[in-house]
């Protein structure tokens, strides 16, 4: 059997390609980009031209996915747990409609916010849309889960999804794989021609069978061989392990847990497994990655009333990410005082490369900005957002993909004078034309500055959605051609941006200005080859 070191991420690649995909559709995100970038540099992908371009966003990732899938061929779509809210439409709606070909939603969730605004559980989205969800503990499973979750998937009917962790996405093992990659399916169209027609009489309908399957789902999940208990001689404790905690457990234990545990990566949860555990202890604790998404489900679950602790209540820190030392610390066991490289370590804040063209965007902004004072400036997510720190402070807000537009836009409405919104070209087709579209349509008094880099910087110099066509774009969603205004974002242009962004702070109504220069890394990268 051939093997491979792969990170997790690869691992799922590696898994779709050999589980007969025809599609990935992604939008690059932090954990989870180098499953398509894995996919697009493949020799077999390449050779069986599986469609591995990126999307605009995850709501048109996930919504071509389906369209793939209606077309009855197997797919994948791949985005980091923020960018589900972004899809969360048609995520929710594509569990009641059912898919034709298999398909896998991959979402990689960010604990500690490495980079990421929050560290949502995308396991809540799973039992909220009532879909089942895999839960990878290594790499191997990241693998093996994504072929039997494409199986699954056109069994059921139903999308399933696999959540990992950046830890897991981010760190590599071997992987034993299969002997041969599946064939891709034929084409072939949906057997109920209303299957995929939401219309409230077939909606009901279709819900109703997303509710009856549930016990189905339920019975998938006990039989699962990734879902199992195992005794131990020390009943005073029972150990819910989930996901890759079951590793931060096992490390602590390396040969054998005294403690009866149950190892959980497939979901909806193993009642009957659960059970058995909780007849056999006198309490329970829950090592989870994420939110307490199974802690609060065995507080309400078992009958008898024993203690589940976790992150709930304290027993492991609400926050972060977990590691083997903090599970250590919950299981009493003591280990030796490691100080902390923070304690030893200055800090170095992350600041934008030299001789970025956003610094001279910058430095304009924040010359022209001090006559009017700080915080009318609103921002975006991307490398720019390095603006709020030193030495700038030119920014003011960083909160989802394209809203520096839309709160730009509502400030004006309530009178702030000036309200300035800075994006990203990539940002911009991502999520902020339709704000463009608002601030156009009701006249709103904002300068838009869109910082095109050609890239998507952020997470490794893919090209944006937007290359060559940013002002074509403003044009076409209604913006005065003569307000708007195209520069080179070079030192030598100082006064020009300067004198620009005076003038049209000044217009009453919307003005787009674009500081173009090519991301400096991917300049580099583009020479070097």
């Amino acid at each position: 059997m051939h093997k491979k070191l792969l990170l997790g991420v690869e691992a799922i690649g590696q898994g779709a390609i050999d589980g007969g995909i025809s599609g990935v559709y992604a939008y690059p995100g932090t954990p989870s980009t180098e499953i398509t970038e894995y996919i697009q540099e493949n020799e077999t992908a390449i050779e069986r031209n599986i469609h591995r371009q990126w999307s605009a966003n995850e709501k048109t990732a996930m919504e071509a996915a389906l369209g793939m899938s209606y077309a009855g061929k197997r797919t994948l779509v791949c985005m980091k747990h923020v960018g589900l809210n972004v899809a969360a439409d048609v995520f929710m709606n594509i569990a009641v409609t059912g898919i034709n070909g298999g398909m896998v939603v991959a979402v990689a969730d960010d604990p500690s916010m490495h980079s990421s605004q929050n560290e949502q559980d995308s396991r809540y989205y799973g039992k909220f849309a009532m879909v089942p969800v895999l839960e990878p503990s290594d790499q191997q499973e990241a693998y093996d889960m994504t072929i039997a979750g494409l199986e699954l998937s056109e069994k059921t009917g139903i999308p399933v999804m696999i959540r990992i962790t950046t830890r897991l996405a981010h760190s590599r093992s071997g992987v034993k794989l299969v002997p041969s990659a599946r064939l891709e399916n034929p084409i072939s169209l949906p057997s109920d021609p209303m299957q995929f027609v939401l219309l409230p009489v077939n909606a009901r309908k279709r819900y109703n069978s997303l509710l009856a399957q549930q016990p189905g789902f339920l019975k998938y999940s006990e039989e699962s061989s990734w879902n199992r208990f195992v005794n131990g001689p020390d009943r005073s404790l029972g150990i819910v392990c989930c996901g890759i905690a079951y590793n931060y457990f096992r490390e602590n234990y390396p040969d054998s847990s005294p403690y009866p545990y149950v190892k959980v990566s497939q979901y909806p949860l193993p009642e009957k497994l659960l059970k058995q555990l909780e007849s056999q202890v006198d309490e329970i604790l829950v090592l989870e990655e994420g939110y307490p998404l199974v802690e609060e489900q065995l507080k309400g679950f078992f009958e008898r009333g024993k203690r589940v602790s976790g992150r709930l209540d304290g027993t492991l820190p609400r926050a972060g990410e977990l590691n083997p030392d903090l599970v250590a610390s919950a299981l009493k066991i003591e280990k030796a005082v490691v100080q902390p490289l923070s304690d030893t370590i200055v800090n170095r804040p992350p600041t934008l490369c030299k001789g970025c063209g956003h610094h001279d965007t910058f430095r304009a902004l924040s010359e022209v900005m001090e006559e009017y004072g700080k915080g009318k400036v609103f921002s975006d997510i991307g490398c720019y957002t390095l603006g709020a720190l030193p030495p700038y402070k030119s920014i003011f807000s960083c909160v989802d993909m394209g809203a520096s537009v839309t709160m730009a836009k509502g400030a004006a409405d309530a009178g702030l004078f000036p309200s300035v919104a800075v994006i990203g070209d990539s940002t911009f087709t991502h999520s902020g034309i339709t704000g463009l579209l608002d601030a156009v349509n009701e006249k709103s008094n904002m300068v838009l500055i869109i910082g095109d880099n050609e890239s998507i910087s952020m997470t490794g110099g893919q090209d944006s959605s937007a290359l060559g066509r940013v002002e074509a774009i403003c044009k076409g969603v209604g913006v005065d051609p003569e307000h708007i205004h195209v520069l080179e974002s070079l030192p030598k242009n100082h006064e020009l941006l300067v004198a620009i962004l005076r003038k049209e702070i000044d217009y009453m109504g919307v003005s787009v200005i674009i500081p173009r220069r090519e991301c400096i890394q991917k300049l580099a990268r583009r020479k070097k080859n």
